[in-house]
């Protein structure tokens, strides 16, 4: 009997030890850092288990091959909660932080910029370079966008707020224009409640076309609400717009850069030099300050602005005094160019 004890006390031992080794091991693994040597994006697939996430993360170099993942992921079952996702991990990461970055499910976000004064047409260019994002629109016409978010196709341009938007892995491309249309909708309401009285304005339509020729005019923060209260008083006064960037927007792909006195002549929907009052609609996606102008203006007298050469505007009350401010441009320009 004192022998049976013996051999079952030295096997309690022996397996203690064995646990003990093993649990050492399991801690030495996850305090581990990773086998990378800079950021990496890892994908776990959904539906895949520990045998999957140990061959992934070793047949892609992110950690070193042992056979303590599976008794680490047993001896710390907290560990073993993993979410499918796309992952961001940084080198110097550790195995343990690795794995409580998949347990958490705190997906890899990645940032996609729309632009102030950009149109429809570049925010789709930019969905589809965009990584990491689902592509569900079959193409980049108005009316797939339209149809993907139940809107009038017509209605589309100037109804997207631009800002930074963050998505994760698999993000539909419709679902990141749905958030950017939500916000301008809310922004939009949010300053026509707000907005001065008695502006030529029918619609919050009409605001927010004003607010997209701003932010094509001007990227002076200090002179938006000086240069709505141009287009204000001229809309008051019975005055064409005649803005340029309107012109530029009715040439479509006709546009190669250059704006000539034809172009001007040559009547489009959206050429305010031919048409009275504002456009059909806006012409890019303004951002809250444009927006805010043009429903603040200045209050002025002025009719007139040109750019100054010094990456602002002169304004004027009068033509005698625009068409100088146009020669001082102009002479300012030849200098420039002739250093």
């Amino acid at each position: 009997m004192s022998r049976i004890k013996k051999i079952i006390a030295g096997a309690a031992v022996i397996a203690a030890a064995a646990a003990a080794f093993s649990y050492w091991q399991a801690e030495r693994l996850a305090d581990t850092p990773l086998t990378i040597h800079q950021e990496t994006l890892y994908t776990l697939p959904a539906g895949s288990g520990r045998v999957v996430l140990e061959a992934q993360l070793e047949s892609q170099h992110i950690i070193p091959h042992t056979i303590w993942f599976g008794p680490l992921l047993r001896l710390q079952p907290e560990l073993a909660e993993f979410k499918a996702g796309t992952y961001r991990l940084e080198q110097g990461m550790t195995v343990r932080q690795l794995l409580q970055l998949l347990a958490s499910g705190k997906e890899a976000q990645f940032p996609l910029r729309f632009i102030e004064g950009s149109r429809l047409s570049e925010w789709l260019s930019e969905l589809r370079k965009a990584p990491y994002l689902k592509h569900t629109l079959p193409d980049d016409s108005f009316a797939s966008v339209a149809a993907a978010l139940k809107l009038d196709a017509a209605q589309l341009e100037g109804s997207f707020y631009p800002d930074t938007y963050l998505y994760t892995a698999n993000t539909t491309d419709v679902a990141v224009l749905t958030r950017a249309h939500i916000r301008m909708n809310k922004l939009v309401d949010e300053v026509w409640q707000t907005r001065m009285a008695n502006l030529p304005y029918k619609a919050p339509r009409d605001l927010v076309t004003m607010a997209s020729i701003i932010e094509k005019e001007t990227g002076v923060s200090e002179e938006r609400a000086r240069v709505a209260s141009v287009f204000i008083n001229r809309l008051r006064t019975g005055m064409k717009l005649q803005t340029d960037p309107t012109v530029i927007y009715g040439m479509g792909e006709r546009y190669n850069g250059t704006l000539t006195r034809s172009d001007l002549d040559t009547p489009t929907a959206y050429n305010t030099y031919s048409i009275s009052g504002l456009p059909p609609g806006p012409i890019a996606m303004p951002g809250r300050a444009s927006l805010e102008a043009a429903a603040h203006p200045e209050k002025s007298s002025y009719l007139y602005f040109v750019a100054d050469g010094k990456g602002g505007h002169t304004f004027t009350t009068n033509l005698a005094s625009h068409n100088r401010a146009v020669q001082a441009y102009r002479q300012a320009l030849k200098e420039k160019n002739e250093e």
